[in-house]
């Protein structure tokens, strides 16, 4: 039986180096909030259960009415499991529910419930209830979640993270320029910069 767990590996690590994309480039398998057109694009490298990607959260969302007509969101995977145990799981379960085209409803509940599950022991079980309540087939997000196309997608986000300078999170990149603590008017202004730029 020792073949096919080696065979299994070998798989995963030609998986596991796929392309990577830089702060600029749109992904096929990105997700992306707004109209994939518009002339300015954020690329956010967050980690769901880091408490200061929760509050660049907030800051997104209340300035998102304001600059959705100029600007792209782009999320991409940034879990720091070394000090949030947590953030793997909940990216997991973000990606499995994007094959059910849900990806940004999970998102946001995910960072509005952070506080509530960050330090759970059996986080599954949390996860599963949000994926109940946002009407997800729960067989299929399991399958999903557990397939190697999911974890590949986390880690090369990662990897292009880790090429593009990302070293905390969140990292929020504007047409690929790094913008220093994001808060709503910061990147109000940055997104109002960058559209007159390309205009």
């Amino acid at each position: 039986g020792v073949m096919p767990l080696l065979a299994g590996i070998t798989l995963f690590t030609l998986f596991s180096q796929g392309p990577t994309y830089s702060t600029v480039e749109v992904a096929p398998n990105d997700h992306i909030r707004g109209d994939s057109e518009s002339p300015v694009t954020l690329v956010v490298y967050a980690d769901f259960q880091c408490p200061a990607c929760a509050t660049e959260h907030q800051a997104m969302m209340r300035v998102w009415p304001q600059i959705s007509s100029n600007a792209r969101l782009i999320f991409r995977h940034f879990p720091i499991t070394a000090a949030h145990p947590n953030s793997w799981a909940a990216s997991l379960y973000a990606e499995a529910a994007a094959k059910q085209g849900r990806f940004w409803e999970m998102h946001d509940y995910l960072f509005q419930t952070q506080a509530v599950w960050s330090n759970l022991q059996n986080v599954e079980q949390e996860f599963d209830s949000y994926a109940l309540e946002l009407n997800l087939d729960i067989e299929q997000l399991h399958l999903d979640i557990a397939s190697s196309e999911t974890i590949a997608k986390i880690r090369n986000d990662q990897r292009g993270g880790n090429s593009a300078g990302v070293l905390s999170t969140p990292s929020v990149f504007i047409n690929g320029k790094l913008l220093n603590r994001p808060n709503a008017t910061r990147i109000r202004n940055a997104v109002k910069e960058a559209a007159s730029l390309s205009g």
